[in-house]
């Protein structure tokens, strides 16, 4: 929860910040005047190429070079990119554009469409890509035909590193710790996939591993082994001793956050042709090791403000806010580790390049959860019945993205000077979840105190699940222009070619432990001892049986799915007397994809018959082509300022696993969520305005205005049941955004030498419609987009000092409140509640080849919150991350 200190913690951060700009400055006073010019390198330096670029751009865009990233701290993508104007970020992987889902926007690496790692979604969680091997990134909100015509808030292009000019090589160290990881429930267990056995037995029993199937299969008889059903059972538990059973979880004091990064590169010349070659070599590895406390809370109907929010007395329980209530200790270790290999040639007016990507992210997470229910279709609490409900929940996620990438650009300077860039990438993604346990315990309490743990005489009191996804892409891009020039005219033509093959594979397995016995059976006295009571002396004589948890035809867990996207544009860009730019094109798009559930319970000629039917392909496939116009027109009075309006029609898709009914759970909600067969894509008209001022020394402003009509929004349906919410999605009517937003860099050399200030400030609003006939038991059909924020705030204050030494920025960020899930049968709707980031970064130069880093992130020690009727029914303590970095330039 917040920290009743917060605020003292904000003035000491603030003190300590302009105490060390004093110290600075003092510093100044005593160097030689040649060092002020690598001070202006680093302030205008960082700002001016990035800003050059943006202020060259037909369509309105955005651009955060590497400079800016190592000022503001951010270890990856996705939490650089809530620095950009109108940018938020979701879970700590998703970027929202202008208040739009994650769904709005697109991701590409250097020009190349690029698979996605994560179980449920097409879009890249783009915390997997780390700071270090980013050179810049642009962030085009303003469609033009070259983009991808799945345009709706913005377009992401990462670009990576490439090949140095000259011999260039850096070790860098770093170390962490978060305040709320000093101890943490670590466990022990298998990262092993299936088991050979179980794979041959879910083959061998058709999926049922019900006793008197095995008999049946195995052809069993009363003997001298047993009886037909001893003999079962034992050949049941066999399959079960095949499962990894000892989870031990023990409290442990957590590692400390560890990290190391290397590159070396450099350039020569070869005289057999006279170019150049390249190459850059970077690898790099963190440790992170974070606790959380989660509280969450399905809402009762009819809750107001003022009901209980805790359940320590018999009147809370009474008079509780809540269905049900879990409360939850969760402990994350995640090891990330990368290498990039760039290789380039260059002569003349042609440049070649290859580039080898691997990022690895192993992910280790256990849950040790008690669940309460007051008012749920069973009540039980720990102050009024002596019970509570435990589970632990462990999970290993290893998510890994490959690609390999071909680029070439050539300039034909004796044929009009003609240019042509291409580049072709084939790319892998794959998520495997070899291990992922959930044991389900009832633990009985006297007076209040914790006396020993059961497995109740029921089903599912163990799940065990495998997961394996794939995504594989393959990208090619060519790109022909051709300059000309004309009495007051420069005219730049360009067309080319966009090609995406997509194909994903998506299994999972589950198996479940069943306590056949009826009854309840004590599994230990000791609550951190409970999920080890799987042992061979326990299954002894007891009827603890397994079983295969695959859906029964037609439904579905697995899907395969396959995308393809064909796509050619012609696009002008003409410049009239330095004063009047017109740009614009057509893109012709061809976008065909389909995804069908399917099981691996498939074993006949009829269970074929069942997934593969014609309607179901038909069902969970969408084929359309179509022209996306853009047009962008630019007046420039003078060098510094110009003025761009933006027109462009696009659209937005579902997701690969949005038209198919196999269900999972939602990351970002944790609310179990099924496709939807028959989901139409939504077309869009967008409309831009902005104003730029560019000013000496990187100083700029702009501000702009932006309106987007949606057609058939796709948006998220809820359904309540007795304990929990399930989503589907459907096409709502029509929906609209509308905002202003404005940035800005200025340096405060009037107020003191060396400090400057930028940031940027969104103000929006959004309404998404759906036909009553399809919103289910929605409170409010008609309502704010989901994910959308009415505000976003960024601010920096930053400081160089004169003679090159120091450096330093305070940080800050916050979204407006905005839907996370939307209300049922008159409950209001779920609201994640603005967050307040602090971070404050410090920068030491002790000479020309070392750098010393200090940062603290959430110096506010802000809580994450989601409210509903004005009750908290989720919050997750977050801390405060200090970290200390040391890099070295050879």
């Amino acid at each position: 929860m917040v920290s009743n200190y917060r605020f003292d913690k904000l003035h000491l951060a603030i003190y300590l910040a302009l105490a060390a700009s004093t110290t600075y400055v003092q510093a100044a006073e005593q160097q030689e005047i040649e060092e002020v010019v690598a001070v202006g390198s680093r302030l205008q330096g960082s700002a001016a190429a990035v800003i050059e670029e943006r202020k060259s751009q037909a369509f309105v865009a955005d651009i955060l070079g590497s400079e800016q990233l190592s000022r503001t701290g951010d270890s990856d993508a996705a939490s650089a990119l809530k620095r950009v104007t109108g940018l938020t970020l979701v879970d700590g992987k998703f970027i929202y554009v202008r208040g739009l889902g994650e769904r709005y926007s697109s991701a590409r690496l250097n020009g190349a469409y690029i698979p996605s790692p994560d179980l449920t979604r097409n879009v890249v969680p783009l915390d997997i890509f780390p700071a270090s091997i980013i050179e810049s990134m642009a962030v085009q909100k303003a469609y033009s035909p070259n983009m991808p015509a799945a345009f709706g808030g913005g377009n992401i292009d990462i670009r990576t590193k490439s090949v140095p000019a000259e011999f260039t090589a850096g070790l860098e160290l770093s170390a962490g710790k978060n305040s709320e990881a000093s101890d943490g429930y670590t466990f022990s267990g298998s990262t092993a996939s299936i088991p050979k056995a179980l794979s041959e037995a879910i083959v061998k029993y058709r999926g049922d591993f019900s006793l008197g199937n095995i008999i049946k299969k195995d052809g069993l008889t009363d003997n001298e082994n047993g009886t037909r059903s001893e003999q079962a059972i034992a050949i049941n538990q066999s399959l079960l001793r095949e499962l990894p059973r000892d989870f031990g979880v023990k409290k442990d004091s957590l590692d400390p956050n560890l990290g190391a990064k290397f590159h070396i590169g450099n350039s020569f010349s070869e005289d057999y042709l006279g170019g150049e070659i390249g190459f850059l070599f970077t690898a790099a590895i963190d440790k992170e090791n974070k606790f959380e406390h989660r509280d969450t809370g399905v809402i009762a109907q009819g809750a107001e403000k003022g009901c209980a929010t805790t359940l320590q007395t018999p009147e809370d329980v009474s008079a509780s806010c809540f269905n049900t209530f879990k409360s939850s200790d969760v402990t994350t270790e995640n090891e990330r580790y990368n290498g990039t290999f760039n290789v380039g040639y260059k002569i003349d007016g042609h440049k070649l390049s290859a580039m080898k990507l691997y990022l690895v992210d192993e992910e280790t997470e256990s849950e040790l959860a008690t669940l309460q229910s007051p008012a749920g279709s069973t009540v039980f609490t720990i102050v009024n019945d002596g019970r509570a409900n435990r589970t632990h929940k462990f999970d290993y996620e290893k998510r890994k993205l490959d690609v390999s990438q071909f680029t070439g650009q050539h300039t034909f300077m004796d044929y009009w000077g003609i240019g042509f860039d291409w580049q072709y990438s084939e790319s892998e993604a794959t998520t495997e979840i070899p291990a992922s346990v959930k044991y389900n315990f009832r633990d009985n309490y006297e007076g209040g105190v914790y006396k020993n743990s059961q497995i109740t005489g029921d089903d599912n009191r163990v799940f065990f699940s495998y997961t394996d996804m794939e995504d594989h892409v393959k990208s090619a891009t060519g790109n022909l222009s051709l300059p000309l020039s004309f009495d007051g005219v420069e005219l730049e033509l360009k067309g080319g070619y966009d090609f995406s093959d997509r194909a994903r594979v998506y299994t999972t397995s589950a198996f479940a432990v069943n306590n056949g016995t009826g009854l309840a059976l004590e599994v230990a006295s000791d609550p951190l001892k409970t999920s080890g009571y799987l042992t061979d002396e326990f299954l002894a004589g007891q009827r603890i049986l397994l079983s295969f948890n695959e859906p029964t035809a037609p439904d579905a867990d697995d899907y395969i799915a396959a995308q393809k996207i064909d796509a050619g544009y012609f696009q002008f860009d003409a410049l009239f007397n330095n004063v009047f730019r017109v740009s614009g094109g057509l893109r012709y798009e061809e976008f065909k994809q389909t995804s069908i559930g399917t099981s691996s319970l498939i074993f006949t000629r009829e269970d074929l018959e069942i997934f593969y039917s014609e309607e179901k392909i038909k069902g969970g496939s969408i084929v359309e082509d179509d022209i996306y116009p853009a047009l962008s027109l630019t007046y420039l009075p003078n060098e510094q300022h110009q003025v761009r309006l933006g027109y462009g029609e696009t659209i937005v898709r579902p997701d690969l696993r949005e038209v198919v009914p196999v269900a999972y759970f939602d990351p970002l909600t944790d609310i179990r969520t099924f496709g939807s067969v028959g989901l139409k894509s939504s077309p869009i008209k967008n409309y831009d305005l902005r104003y730029e001022y560019y000013g000496e020394s990187g100083n700029s402003v702009s501000v702009g205005a932006f309106y987007k009509d949606i057609k058939s929004p796709i948006e998220t349906v809820l359904r309540i049941g007795d304990e929990d919410y399930s989503a589907s999605f459907v096409n709502g009517e029509t929906a609209k955004v509308y905002g202003i937003e404005a940035e800005w860099l200025q340096d405060l050399d009037w107020l003191a030498t060396g400090f400057f200030t930028s940031g940027n400030v969104t103000l929006s609003d959004s309404e998404a419609s759906i036909d009553p006939a399809y919103a289910g038991n929605l409170t409010n059909p008609t309502k704010r987009m989901t994910g959308h924020s009415k505000y976003v705030v960024n601010l920096q204050l930053n400081y160089d000092s004169a003679d090159g030494q120091h450096s330093g920025s305070l940080v800050y960020n916050v979204f407006g409140e905005r839907i996370l899930a939307a209300g049922l049968s008159g409950t209001a709707d779920a609201y994640e509640q603005p967050f307040h980031s602090l971070d404050m970064v410090y920068t030491w130069y002790p000479d020309f080849n070392s750098k010393v880093k200090f940062k603290i992130k959430n110096l506010l020690n802000e809580s994450q919150e989601v409210t509903q009727s004005e009750v908290a029914v989720r919050s997750k303590d977050v801390g405060i991350n200090f970290g200390l970095s040391y890099s070295y330039e050879f």
